[in-house]
C-alpha cells in the first residue's frame, strides 16, 4: 500500500471516528432538551377519579417532594418528580463525555494528517528546488 492510499483511508477512519462523536454530542445535547422539557414545562395528569389535573413545571413549582405531594392527595407532585430529570441528566454525561473524546480525537488526526501531507508537499518542492540549483551550477 503507497502511503498516500494510507493517508487517504486513515483520513477516512478519522472522519467516521469525529461523526460518531459528532453524534454522540447530539444525542447528549437531546438528553439535555428532554430534561429542560421535564424541568422547565407544565404538564397535566390523570387523577383517580378520572378527571385531569394542570400541573406547573416542575423547577418553578413551590410545593414540596413527591411523597409530601401524595400524603396530600396531589397528583401534580408525584408525576414528575427529581430523580427522573437527575437520571436523564446523569446519561447524558457519559454519553458528552465519549462523544467529545471521539470527536477530538478524529478532528485532531484529520489535521495531523493534513499536517503531514503539507510537511511532504514541502519538503518535495524543497528537494526540486536543490535539484535546480545544483543543475544550474554545474
Amino acid at each position: 500500500m503507497r502511503s498516500r492510499e494510507y493517508d487517504l483511508e486513515f483520513r477516512q477512519q478519522s472522519t467516521r471516528i469525529r461523526n460518531w462523536g459528532a453524534g454522540l454530542l447530539l444525542l447528549s445535547a437531546l438528553l439535555w432538551g428532554w430534561c429542560a422539557i421535564l424541568l422547565l414545562t407544565d404538564y397535566t395528569v390523570e387523577t383517580r377519579s378520572g378527571r385531569t389535573a394542570e400541573c406547573e413545571a416542575r423547577l418553578l413549582t413551590e410545593g414540596g417532594t413527591a411523597n409530601e405531594g401524595l400524603w396530600k392527595g396531589d397528583y401534580c407532585q408525584d408525576e414528575r418528580d427529581w430523580p427522573e430529570a437527575l437520571l436523564v441528566l446523569g446519561l447524558s454525561v457519559p454519553v458528552a463525555l465519549v462523544g467529545t473524546a471521539l470527536f477530538t480525537s478524529g478532528q485532531v488526526s484529520r489535521r495531523m494528517s493534513g499536517h503531514s501531507q503539507a510537511m511532504r508537499e514541502l519538503d518535495r518542492i524543497a528537494d526540486e528546488r536543490e535539484k535546480r540549483e545544483k543543475r544550474a551550477e554545474a
